[in-house]
């Protein structure tokens, strides 16, 4: 390819590295302001040119960038952070932008991109949606565990229903708190509200997407526990899972596979990886917490490994369980994984 470079994104500015391999030609400088319409100006330069390739992080704003090389024809690679960090290889160097963005030039030429997939349109949205509702979610968990902490810290008794049920809500204002409490408390439970009614727009939102989109109607029909919510948020987090060769990577990928580190011998209790998307483990977690009931498919299982552990073990033990048959169901679907919703 005639052009080889890199890219080093940051919010003030993108740093770039290239080389033009028929002149011999180095190119360094950056694009400031770093938005969409400076890039796809110095995206110009590359017109008429068939063989132009790029890397470059898969940090925030990378989406913004990869669409604008994709609309002038460059050809993309979106690199694994923590992977091009460690083939930056043990020797102390100065690490700068202009390194950062030689570096990712010099793997590019090399061959040795940590390649991460790059998701089209349709899957970017639905991740967007389902990031937001997770973020919204943990908003007013935070609103509503601050109002228990204030009712404990008063000596309230245990309300023994939700604060959000018309018994708790009942229960709250007939609670002896004093004035400030009584005002945060209030004040929590507003927050609490407004985040429902956002919540629900966007979990509206997300349920007409599962309906719509092959890919997550197959989930739900397959899998116990899979709903319109959690099928969404797999299909966008899992996305096209013939780029993985088994449903170990699939596991692997969740970062809910067990760590192993063993030397002469020994070896110490191994731990979740953690390494791949918090939203697919969220979301397999939750679908495994249906294990419990008696009419699951898994119960038994569940049950077994219950006795044998701890229920903990057993919700994660059919986490990974889920995430090898939802790889299995994606990649049969072959192309209709990624077709866009009906």
């Amino acid at each position: 390819m005639p052009v080889v470079g890199g890219m080093d994104i940051h919010r003030a500015q993108l740093t770039f590295d290239y080389v033009d391999l028929d002149s011999g030609e180095m190119f360094r400088g950056r694009i400031a302001p770093a938005d969409r319409e400076q890039l796809r100006g110095w995206l110009q330069r590359f017109a008429g040119r068939s063989e132009v390739a790029f890397a470059l992080e898969g940090c925030t704003g990378w989406r913004y960038v990869v669409e604008e090389m994709q609309r002038a024809g460059v050809q993309t690679h979106l690199a694994e952070p923590a992977e091009t960090a460690a083939r930056r290889g043990p020797k102390r160097r100065a690490k700068t932008d202009r390194s950062d963005a030689a570096l990712l030039r010099e793997l590019l030429m090399e061959q040795r991109i940590p390649e991460s997939w790059i998701p089209p349109q349709p899957v970017l949205e639905a991740r967007a949606l389902v990031r937001l509702y997770k973020d919204l979610l943990d908003e007013r968990t935070g609103w509503l565990q601050r109002v228990h902490a204030s009712l404990f810290h008063m000596g309230v008794p245990d309300l023994q229903v939700t604060v959000m049920s018309a018994v708790g809500r009942q229960q709250l204002s007939e609670a002896q708190l004093s004035p400030a409490t009584r005002t945060a408390v209030e004040v929590g439970m507003r927050q609490a509200d407004r985040l429902t009614q956002e919540m629900t727009a966007v979990r509206e939102q997300i349920t007409v997407l599962s309906r719509r989109q092959p890919a997550c109607r197959a989930l739900r029909a397959a899998h116990y526990g899979i709903g319109p919510l959690t099928s969404v948020v797999i299909w966008a987090e899992m996305g096209d899972c013939r780029r993985f060769h088994s449903s170990d990577d699939a596991v692997r990928h969740a970062g809910l596979d067990v760590t192993v580190y063993s030397s002469n011998g020994r070896r110490s209790a191994g731990h979740l990886a953690r390494q791949g998307p918090v939203m697919l483990r969220w979301a397999l977690y939750e679908a495994a917490v249906y294990a419990g009931r008696p009419s699951s498919p898994d119960h038994a299982y569940f049950a077994q490994v219950k006795a044998r552990l701890d229920g903990q073990l057993a919700l994660l033990s059919v986490a990974r369980k889920l995430a090898r048959r939802c790889h299995h169901t994606l990649r049969n679907l072959g192309d209709q994984v990624l077709a866009p919703a009906a």
